[in-house]
């Protein structure tokens, strides 16, 4: 599985880099047919403290899924999304062994 990671408007530090990457390798275990990971990642320019945006996109065969969060900090946007997910990738490996 190949993770892309796409910063807009800021440089990600190794350490954003590794979690994202950790997060991402747990997920195979739910699917193990997963194709690609693009994890984006943008901060937003509001007055709001929940300004960091976590859009990932999880390419597995037949369709796309797609997870869409915002949060104070990249790391809880990552987490959210990841479980967020798992439970997709449950849901989805459940219909096809019916």
């Amino acid at each position: 599985m190949k993770v892309n990671i796409q910063a807009v408007n800021f440089n990600v530090d190794r350490k954003l880099v590794d979690f994202i990457n950790t997060r991402m390798e747990k997920l195979e275990k739910f699917y193990d047919k997963l194709i690609s990971v693009d994890v984006f990642l943008k901060v937003e320019n509001t007055s709001d403290k929940e300004n960091k945006c976590v859009d990932i996109k999880l390419g597995i065969p037949g369709e796309d899924l797609i997870v869409k969060k915002q949060f104070k900090t990249f790391e809880e946007g990552i987490d959210s999304a990841s479980d967020s997910l798992e439970r997709l990738l449950i849901k989805k490996k459940e219909k096809t062994r019916v």
